[in-house]
């Protein structure tokens, strides 16, 4: 070998010894590099916390009593057949709310139901309550009523009513915004979902109050439950009930709306007036109504006696079937005021129908679900029999809750027991101030009297919005 070739050798040898090397020093540092944390930057979004400007506070009420075929000359024609007493006020400091009223169909201007609007005050939100109440006594038509103010909301939920013979209920639609709202009304019957053609695009007109036959959306149907969704503006839904047996009436009551279903739906304030069996009483005087509208469930039904701890009959379980009302009879109940706790693993609404009997004179009431009050809410007892408000612990710890008239001229401290409830009098045409502390609360309102039934829950204000959160 000469020395160019050994050389030439040599360095070829050198360059492929290095390369080796060099490759193997990659692999090493790649190795150690994927073992080894990296170096990150992280960086949080930035974001601004806001308090949106505060709306003006709206509550609508039912209206007057209405009954529909006085007029032989117009046989579906709705007639005004007594006037509501409406009790209203606003937090304190406030001036009082500006009230409007609706134009009912068919009657003249000034005879629709009531709208209290509060603007916001120091940008802060301000709170109203307002409640209504009407007694009528006709050929066609008698009873006591009364029912609180509500917001008008996008969706609702209506259990409650008939749509048997004697029965001539009547859905009550308020639209108390500038603008039209256009509803679908879905009915939940024997048959499941549907939605009729008298429930299909109704539209009602801004600051009008429709009223529709619940017997034209669902003739003959025992026991509906019906789905208020609009659209343009929100609309304050309602139900009157009213039934006649045998040409006698037998009560009348203007049912409110549910928000929304849960799976837990508490009905408090139930009154039991006449123990069963007695003169002009029957034995089947108190039903629950459930539906889940999504899904199948299996529903607990716990009724419990105000002030107690122990249940007034065995708890019950109940298949519901989606989309088909389940009706469960809890007559047998003495004399008293009680709680009815639903509880499923799907989302449902309830509502109890009692009433003082079957005989001419009677009245019956729907008694709707008390949601959770966390803030200090503003309430209105309207006139009639004297209220007794009944308060339900839902926490196990005690909670300290104050009471206190809208004037100042009356306070009530109650201490209610965890996971128990008592019950408080009050009295009628005054608004009170319902502040649950540091706790939390459920709350409703019973109004009995000779020939008289009623009832209402109490709803949390609205008023403490919480902060929105804008990511720029």
């Amino acid at each position: 070998m000469s020395d160019r070739r050994m050389f030439r050798w040599a360095t070829t040898s050198t360059r492929l010894l290095a390369g080796t090397v060099v490759s193997a020093a990659a692999v090493v540092a790649v190795a150690t590099a994927v073992t080894l944390p990296w170096p990150t930057v992280a960086r949080e979004p930035a974001s601004v916390s806001a308090q949106p400007a505060p709306a003006a506070s709206v509550v609508a009420c039912d209206g007057p009593l209405l009954t529909v075929g006085r007029d032989v000359a117009q046989a579906g024609a709705v007639s005004i057949a007594a006037s509501q007493q409406v009790t209203s006020g606003v937090g304190e400091g406030a001036p009082p709310p500006t009230e409007t009223v609706l134009a009912l169909d068919g009657q003249d201007l000034g005879d629709g139901p009531q709208v209290f609007t509060a603007p916001p005050q120091d940008r802060e939100r301000v709170d109203v309550g307002a409640a209504g109440s009407a007694i009528v006594s006709a050929d066609d038509l008698a009873g006591f009523a009364a029912s609180a103010c509500r917001p008008p909301l996008l969706e609702s939920w209506l259990v409650g009513g008939s749509g048997e013979t004697g029965a001539a209920d009547l859905v009550l639609l308020s639209n108390p915004g500038v603008v039209p709202a256009t509803v679908q009304l879905s009915v939940f019957g024997a048959a499941g979902a549907q939605t009729p053609p008298g429930g299909t695009d109704v539209v009602v007109a801004p600051g009008t109050q429709r009223a529709i036959p619940l017997a034209g959306l669902v003739l003959g149907e025992a026991s509906p439950v019906v789905r208020v969704s609009a659209a343009g503006a929100p609309v304050h839904a309602s139900l009157q009930a009213s039934i006649t047996r045998t040409l006698t009436p037998g009560g009348v009551d203007q049912v409110s709306s549910i928000p929304e279903p849960l799976a837990e739906q508490t009905i408090t304030g139930v009154a039991v007036t006449r123990a069963p069996g007695a003169d002009g009483a029957s034995d089947v005087a108190t039903v629950l109504r459930m539906l889940a509208p999504s899904a199948d469930a299996t529903a607990s039904i716990t009724v419990t006696p105000v002030g107690r701890d122990d249940p007034a009959r065995e708890p019950e379980e109940v298949a519901l079937v989606a989309g088909q009302p389940v009706e469960v009879d809890l007559g047998g109940l003495p004399v008293g005021t009680y709680t009815v706790r639903v509880e499923a693993g799907e989302p449902l609404v309830a509502a109890v129908w009692q009433a003082t009997g079957y005989e001419a004179g009677d009245d019956f009431a729907w008694y709707t679900p008390s949601p959770v009050v966390s803030v200090p809410s503003l309430f209105a007892a309207p006139s009639g029999p004297p209220p007794a408000l009944t308060l339900v612990n839902p926490d196990d710890e005690p909670v300290e809750v104050s009471l206190t008239s809208e004037d100042g001229s009356y306070r009530l401290d109650v201490t209610v027991p965890a996971n128990g409830s008592t019950t408080a009098r009050l009295s009628p045409r005054t608004v009170y101030v319902l502040d649950p502390g540091a706790g939390r609360i459920r709350a409703a309102l019973s109004l009995t009297g000779d020939g008289a039934l009623a009832g209402m829950s109490v709803w949390p204000a609205d008023a403490a919005a919480p902060d929105i959160v804008v990511y720029p």
